[in-house]
């Protein structure tokens, strides 16, 4: 085990390289808030399509995520790579949502079906 003191500097273990997305710290010296980490198990997201106010466009929203930023981020930029869309998210007062370009329906449940993640359209 690493002393408070001292610092990896290289190591073989990819364990041990592994960093913390939030404060890019290795994750052995990690000091982030431990109860921001996202229970997958618990998430029940919501995967709509609207129309209304977006100029004609359509957009593939996610709701129900938790308001987690770390996590928000990372799965849009997956869901956006996977989908080959434009997308963003955002934080409001009781969920995280996510916006994906275009009727995405399918494609985005089979991905959160495959991130274990509980979803009804």
């Amino acid at each position: 085990m690493m002393n408070k003191n001292s610092r990896l500097v290289l190591s073989t273990d990819p364990l041990l390289n592994k960093q913390c997305p939030r404060c890019r710290n290795l994750l052995v010296a990690c000091e982030c808030n431990k109860h921001d980490i996202v229970e997958i198990a618990k998430i029940k997201a919501v995967v709509r399509v609207e129309k209304q106010g977006r100029s004609g466009k359509i957009v593939t929203i996610i709701a129900g995520l938790p308001k987690n930023e770390i996590f928000l981020k990372n799965l849009t930029t997956t869901l956006k790579k996977k989908c080959g869309a434009g997308g963003t998210f955002r934080i409001e007062q009781k969920e995280g949502i996510i916006e994906i370009q275009g009727d995405k329906r399918l494609i985005i449940r089979q991905l959160l079906e495959q991130e274990k993640i509980n979803c009804k359209t």
